[in-house]
């Protein structure tokens, strides 16, 4: 079982700061970017790193939503509400991304005793720790009626807030967390609820579609019932893990690892304009 302080004490991270930076590149850039730092952290040239992304709007589809019959009806209605589309090439379904979402990764290299399960509750214990003055307790289990449901759905009151995905690559694993920081969580789901209901139009499918009912959706600040930015989830971020002993290092890509990015990046782009071609145009 992965122990919150004995994976935060005296270890030096490496962190990457995109919450700005990654309004203005394509998001399939971030997916790129986990595959690249688990392969270094994996082959034991990184240390543990963890790294905040925040992307324009961007609907970011898995790879079953592509099953739905009229998925190009789908993305059109999507790409009309101001959202580029993109499919990734891990597990979950459709998510929203905008300048009010906050993503952040930790990369650690995975070894035997490492579950999936304890990736997913370290993620959750990390945001216990930062949201430890939350007006509720912080659960994890399927919000039914959310998007992109899952065993880990983290939420309060029965609001979900964030979800938890995790993927493992060349001996490095890469928990990552979508937590709806501003703005208002049950108009994203509208939003995504109306695509399904475009892109399926009632019909047989073959994967059970998640039936979104928007009102369990929720941000951060309307939880908090406060304003609440980026930027403090980012100070909350840094000081609570500096206060669980955790040394933080402000990094950025060394040249071996710019270099394979460029490798991922086009294996990232490959995939997924084969999803949009293939997958969606079956």
């Amino acid at each position: 079982m992965m122990n919150v302080k004995d994976m935060l004490a005296d270890q030096t991270w490496r962190w990457l700061d995109q919450s700005s930076s990654g309004l203005h590149f394509n998001p399939l850039q971030s997916f790129a970017l986990d595959d690249t730092l688990c392969t270094s952290v994996g082959e034991g040239s990184s240390g543990p790193v963890m790294r905040a992304w925040v992307h324009s709007p961007t609907a970011v589809l898995g790879i079953q939503d592509g099953r739905l019959p009229y998925v190009q009806d789908g993305i059109h209605y999507l790409k009309e509400n101001g959202y580029q589309v993109i499919v990734r090439n891990s597990g979950g379904l459709a998510v929203l991304l905008d300048k009010g979402i906050f993503n952040l990764s930790f990369i650690f290299k995975e070894n035997k005793t490492l579950s999936i399960n304890d990736g997913y509750d370290f993620m959750w214990n990390v945001m216990k720790i930062i949201f430890a003055d939350a007006p509720g307790s912080i659960d994890a289990y399927e919000i039914k009626g959310s998007y992109c449901p899952g065993s880990y759905d983290l939420s309060i009151g029965g609001k979900k807030f964030a979800g938890i995905s995790q993927r493992r690559i060349r001996g490095g694993a890469a928990v990552q967390i979508y937590l709806a920081v501003s703005e208002s969580g049950s108009e994203r789901a509208k939003l995504l609820k109306q695509f399904y209901n475009v892109a399926s139009r009632g019909e047989p499918t073959r994967f059970e579609w998640p039936r979104i009912q928007p009102g369990v959706m929720a941000s951060l600040e309307e939880l908090y019932c406060q304003p609440m930015e980026i930027k403090d989830v980012l100070f909350r971020l840094l000081t609570s893990l500096k206060e669980k002993g955790a040394f933080i290092q402000p990094s950025s890509l060394t040249n071996e690892e710019l270099h394979r990015f460029d490798y991922h990046y086009q294996r990232v782009v490959e995939r997924n304009n084969k999803a949009l071609h293939v997958e969606l145009n079956p």
